[in-house]
C-alpha cells in the first residue's frame, strides 16, 4: 500500500515521492483484516480453536470449564460456566491488548440482555421501536397476529408498485429482529420473497407485521436455567403453497427456521 505524503510532513527534495506503508492504518481497507489476523493469532495462542461454521466464535475447554468467545470487530463477548476461567482469560487478553472490562453483558448490537438467577432474557425492544419510527408507524393500532390467516401473495401482482428501496430496507431490519423474535420468522421470511418488485399488497403485509410488533414490543427469548433440559420440537408444511412456483414450504422449530423447497 502506498500513500501520498500528508500535508505538513512532506520531505524537502522528495515532494514527488510516496510513502510505503509497512503496517495497516486505521480506516484503510487492510486494517480490519490485519486486526482479525492479529486477534485470531492471539486467541489460538491461548488455546482456543476457531469454530468451523462461524469464524467469529472461539472455544476453549470442555464441559463446565468451556469458554466461548464471540468476536465483533474489537468487541468480545465471553461466556463460560466457571468465573475463575473467565477472569484468567481477561487477564491474559489485557496482557496483550489495551482492553476495558465492561462487566456483565447488558446491550450488544441492538440486543438487550438481562441476566438473573432464573435465567437470561434477550429482547430488542429499543431496536423494534426504531423500526416502527423509521416506517412511520409509531403508536399505530396493534395487531394480534403478524399475518392474515391463509394469506397468499404473488410476485406477479397487478397492484400499484412502491419504492423497492424503502421496502427492502424495512424488511431487512425486520429480519434482524427475528434474532430474538422466532414468532416473526415465517411472516418476515414470507414478505422477504417480494423484494424485487414490491407492490401495495406486499406493503400491507409488511405493515401488518409491524402492527404486530407494536403490540409485542417487549417480547423476546427467555433461557431458563435448568440442570436437565428437555428438547421439544414442532414441524409444519405447506405443500405446493407458492402460487407462483408451486414450491412447498416446510419448517421446524426449534432449532431451525422456515425454508423453501
Amino acid at each position: 500500500m502506498y500513500v501520498e505524503q500528508p500535508p505538513g510532513f512532506v520531505l524537502r527534495g522528495h515532494e514527488n515521492k510516496v510513502l510505503h506503508l509497512v503496517k495497516a492504518l486505521y480506516g484503510l481497507r487492510q486494517a480490519p483484516r490485519a486486526w482479525y489476523a492479529k486477534l485470531n493469532e492471539s486467541l489460538i495462542g491461548l488455546g482456543f480453536r476457531r469454530s468451523t461454521s462461524e469464524h467469529a466464535a472461539y472455544l476453549r475447554g470442555f464441559g463446565g470449564r468451556r469458554l466461548v468467545v464471540g468476536v465483533y470487530v474489537d468487541d468480545l463477548i465471553i461466556a463460560g460456566g466457571n468465573g475463575d476461567d473467565i477472569n484468567i482469560f481477561k487477564e491474559q487478553m489485557k496482557g496483550t491488548f489495551k482492553m476495558s472490562d465492561l462487566g456483565l453483558l447488558h446491550y450488544y448490537l441492538g440486543l438487550e440482555v438481562s441476566q438473573t438467577e432464573a435465567g437470561i432474557t434477550i429482547c430488542q425492544s429499543s431496536y423494534a421501536a426504531k423500526i416502527l419510527e423509521t416506517a412511520g408507524l409509531s403508536g399505530c393500532n396493534p395487531s394480534t397476529t403478524p399475518m392474515e390467516p391463509r394469506l397468499k401473495l404473488s410476485k406477479v401482482s397487478t397492484a400499484p408498485a412502491i419504492d423497492a428501496t424503502m421496502y427492502c430496507g424495512v424488511v431487512g431490519t425486520q429480519r434482524y429482529l427475528v434474532n430474538t423474535r422466532p414468532d416473526l420468522a415465517y411472516s418476515v421470511g414470507y414478505i422477504s420473497r417480494f423484494m424485487e418488485n414490491p407492490t401495495t399488497e406486499h406493503l400491507a403485509a409488511m405493515k401488518r407485521v409491524l402492527r404486530y410488533v407494536t403490540g409485542t414490543l417487549h417480547h423476546g427469548c427467555f433461557y431458563q436455567k435448568r440442570k436437565e433440559a428437555q428438547l421439544l420440537g414442532f414441524s409444519d408444511s405447506d405443500l405446493a403453497g407458492d402460487i407462483d412456483t408451486r414450491k412447498s414450504t416446510v419448517g421446524v422449530f426449534p432449532p431451525g427456521g422456515h425454508t423453501n423447497e
